[in-house]
Order: C-alpha cells, then sequence, then structure tokens
C-alpha cells in the first residue's frame, strides 16, 4: 500500500534543444528531487512532465529512469491519458511493466462535458486496472487543461471501485473542492483526498486534503513537506507564515494562461539547476525572457538562487 498522505511532485522532464529527452538532464534531475527527504513519491508522465505530448516508448523510458534511479526511496506514479480504453489499456500496462508502483488516470477526452454519468468512467477505471494490476489516483482536472469535474454520483461511483486509492482534486476552485470533500467523506470511501490546487495549497490541507499531487511540488520542495507537516500537527500558523513566503513564486508560475505553467516550472527549474535547459516540446513553447525574470525574482526572494 502506498502512503500518500503527503507531497507527491508531478516531475518535469528535460528535454534537449531539439525536443528529445534529455537522459543526462534526467539523471542529474531525478538525484535532486529525490534527495529531499519527506516525499511521499513522485508523479511522471503528468502534464507537468509533458506527459501527453510523449509516445509509448517514451513514456516507458521516463518510468524506467524514474524507477532505476528513484525507485526503492520513492513509489512511482504515472499518468495515463488514453484517448480511447484501449489506448489507456495499452499504456497501463506498459507501465506496470516499466515499473510504475500505481497509475493517475487522466480524465479523457469522452468525459468531457456536462451532467457526465458513472458508466463510462466506471468502466474505463475498471478496464485500466485490470490491465495494470495497481492501485489508481482518479484525476478531478479542471477544463482549462482539457479535464472533467465529476457529478456527485461519478464521484461516488468512481472512488467507491476497490481499485481507487486515491483521487487528485484539480479543479483551481475551491467551491469544487469542498463540495468534493464533502461528497467523498460522506460516501465513505476510502480513497484518500489529495490537492492538485496549486493556487490553494495549503488552504486544501485545512479543508480536508490528506496530501498533494502537485506540478509545483517539483520546487520549494523542502518548504512544502513542512507546510504539509505543519498542516497535519495543528501548527495552522506555522503552516500558513510557509505558504505566504512562497505563494508568490506558485503565483508567477501558475499565471495565466495556466497552460504555459510547464514552461515557467522549467524556467524556473533551471534557474536552482536542477536541469539545464528549458526547451518545451511543441506545440508548447518556453516562455519569454520577461516572464522568466519575474521567476527569478521570486526565487531570489526565497534565497533559492
Amino acid at each position: 500500500m502506498i502512503d500518500f498522505k503527503g507531497i507527491i511532485p508531478a516531475a518535469a522532464l528535460p528535454m534537449t534543444p531539439d525536443f528529445e529527452i534529455d537522459e543526462k538532464q534526467l539523471a542529474g534531475y531525478i538525484d535532486w528531487l529525490a534527495g529531499f527527504e519527506g516525499l511521499k513519491g513522485v508523479a511522471v508522465n503528468m502534464d507537468t512532465g509533458e506527459g501527453p505530448h510523449l509516445d509509448d516508448a517514451e513514456r516507458a523510458l521516463v518510468i524506467r529512469a524514474w524507477k532505476k534511479r528513484a525507485g526503492d526511496r520513492l513509489p512511482i506514479l504515472a499518468g495515463i491519458c488514453g484517448r480511447s480504453t484501449r489506448e489507456a489499456e495499452t499504456q497501463a500496462r506498459a507501465a506496470a511493466e516499466s515499473g510504475a508502483d500505481a497509475l493517475v488516470v487522466f480524465p479523457p477526452p469522452v468525459f468531457a462535458g456536462a451532467a457526465l454519468g458513472p458508466k463510462i468512467p466506471v468502466a474505463y477505471h475498471e478496464a485500466v486496472a485490470r490491465a495494470s494490476g495497481l492501485p489508481l489516483v482518479l484525476f478531478q482536472l479542471q477544463p482549462a487543461l482539457a479535464g472533467a469535474i465529476f457529478t456527485e454520483e461519478t464521484l461516488v461511483a468512481l472512488a467507491s471501485l476497490d481499485c481507487a486509492a486515491a483521487i487528485k482534486e484539480a479543479s483551481f476552485d475551491a467551491v469544487t473542492f469542498v463540495r468534493t470533500a464533502e461528497i467523498l467523506r460522506k460516501s465513505g470511501a476510502r480513497a484518500t483526498l489529495l490537492t492538485g490546487n496549486d493556487n490553494f495549497i495549503y488552504e486544501s490541507f485545512l479543508l480536508g486534503a490528506a496530501g498533494a499531487l502537485i506540478g509545483f511540488g517539483t520546487i520549494a520542495v523542502s518548504e512544502q513537506i513542512e507546510m504539509h507537516r505543519a498542516a497535519m500537527s495543528g501548527r495552522v500558523r506555522e503552516g500558513m507564515e510557509i505558504w505566504e513566503r512562497i505563494r508568490p513564486l506558485e503565483e508567477a508560475i501558475f499565471a495565466v494562461p495556466v497552460r504555459d505553467y510547464r514552461a515557467r516550472m522549467k524556467a524556473a527549474l533551471a534557474e536552482v539547476g536542477a536541469i539545464s535547459c528549458c526547451a518545451m516540446r511543441p506545440p508548447l513553447f518556453e516562455v519569454s525572457e520577461t516572464e522568466k525574470e519575474i521567476i527569478r525574482a521570486e526565487l531570489r526572494k526565497l534565497k533559492m538562487i
């Protein structure tokens, strides 16, 4: 069983200037991130790591690289983003064979739209679980990042599945988060509630999240681990002081348009020396020098550079 109750970064993926996976950079980044004591795992092939833009062989390469260098220290969670059930099953099987310990199941395009009932998502997740034999992290994701918000009926049905170990709630909306937490609490579902809301991480802990699976988790790592510990132990003011200190960096990285947060995160990681190249695989682009300077300024304030 994986203990999800803590900080689980969604890892970035270093690329070469011609947009290929840079295995040497990746090895150094793995050692850097896995070196932070207190992490509960790492999630690869997520949006932060450009997972939807990788082919099957590349996703397997990333999982194997993390498993080889950090698998004895951290559970490896792998994002699954199949457009059809068959494709998701193939990805799930490959992730398990490559060494993943759990899967984070992205909502496929068919989940989009209002009033999605439980029939399609339940069958989809059950198929992924059968194909992989791994525990699943459900994923409620804001539509701005091509996700879906589940109805109460669908949410309860999914969280009640035996394969559902956790749910990442990433609506980026506090009202939706509170509603989701209440539904899960009343349903008695065993799935651990994780926040994916980088814009109110600390508040999520006070509102019911037991941990966080977040892209922001790959920067200001020690601070977030301590912030979570403070929240869980009732040191509310101390945790809030940490959050207030690092929140301007989060706001710089997750500024509008939110889709560019991936490129901003690479800029931040390059500044602190975790990676050496900010290249993004098209259709994504690096952010401008102006935006990079905003990020540098926040990192300087935190004495990270």
